[in-house]
């Protein structure tokens, strides 16, 4: 496949389509928005935001990147990209990751994708984060980047035959409203055992939970077709990458001063990662 840039960009002030006139994007009605330097688009309205910087610091993109950049979730992208491509219909597609951070994932699938089958491919990574996006753009220019929210991705309805939603916060009514009649939403989400040495070194009580439940996905008309566990051992972290670790997930702002501290005395340790991938088809 050829990776090609999106064309159903949609206005995120009035839902009007998007068209690319040099360096910006406009509507019908005279919105504009402009390509950042770095290769992105900014559609996220100020008054959309919830706070003037939100979603993740660049702290915590940059440690994730390196974190990712390491390896250590490998398997994670390689079983994404081969539950990916299967569920892709035959020809041109555009997939979106809802939530894409600094675009791991949605990179290595778009390398994928190169050596599958036939047709163009349009990748949306959108993020509410601006920094995340900014780094993701670093990774791949082939790819559409966007500073955007799940609940109002700025794309055109039925436009989109796959969404990827990586350890994110998926909004079903707006992937409904974007996916095409039977397109798919890969949920990927941490299983109980996910990262258990280190939550147990953390917490003064750890918390066993299986993934969210899909009662709002069904509401939205998706039904569950597939899913598959994830698990294995990583090879040892260093003090960096288990630092690196803490501050690109939540537990470093969940944890006890004394579970931090405890962390911050390592030297070395592994991990069991434990992960589930749900696909979800539109049926409604």
């Amino acid at each position: 496949m050829q990776l090609n840039k999106a064309t159903n960009l949609a206005c995120p002030l009035d839902g009007l389509p998007l068209t690319l006139n040099e360096r910006q994007l406009r509507c019908a009605h005279g919105h504009s928005f402009d390509l950042a330097r770095q290769g992105y688009v900014n559609l996220l309205p100020v008054q959309n935001k919830k706070s003037r910087e939100p979603g993740d610091s660049g702290e915590m993109v940059e440690a994730r990147r390196r974190f990712l950049d390491a390896g250590f979730y490998a398997p994670i992208s390689a079983t994404l990209n081969a539950l990916t491509l299967p569920q892709l219909p035959v020809g041109d597609v555009c997939i979106v990751d809802a939530g894409c951070g600094e675009g791991y994932y949605l990179d290595n699938l778009g390398r994928a994708l190169l050596s599958h089958g036939d047709g163009q491919a349009a990748l949306i990574g959108l993020d509410i984060a601006k920094p995340a996006v900014i780094a993701a753009a670093r990774r791949n220019r082939d790819i559409t980047w966007l500073v955007a929210s799940n609940s109002n991705p700025a794309l055109l309805p039925a436009s989109v035959d796959m969404i990827l939603c990586m350890f994110g916060f998926p909004v079903y009514p707006a992937f409904a409203h974007m996916l095409k009649p039977g397109g798919k939403v890969l949920l990927v989400d941490a299983g109980p055992d996910h990262l258990l040495q280190l939550r147990e070194i953390i917490y003064p009580e750890v918390r066993k939970s299986p993934p969210p439940a899909l009662d709002k996905a069904e509401q939205s008309g998706f039904a569950l077709i597939a899913e598959k566990t994830l698990r294995y051992d990583t090879p040892d972290l260093d003090r960096g990458a288990i630092a690196d670790l803490l501050v690109m997930t939540p537990h470093l702002y969940r944890a006890t001063r004394a579970g931090k501290e405890a962390a911050a005395q390592l030297e070395r340790i592994s991990l069991t990662v434990e992960v589930v991938f749900r696909v979800l088809e539109k049926t409604a």
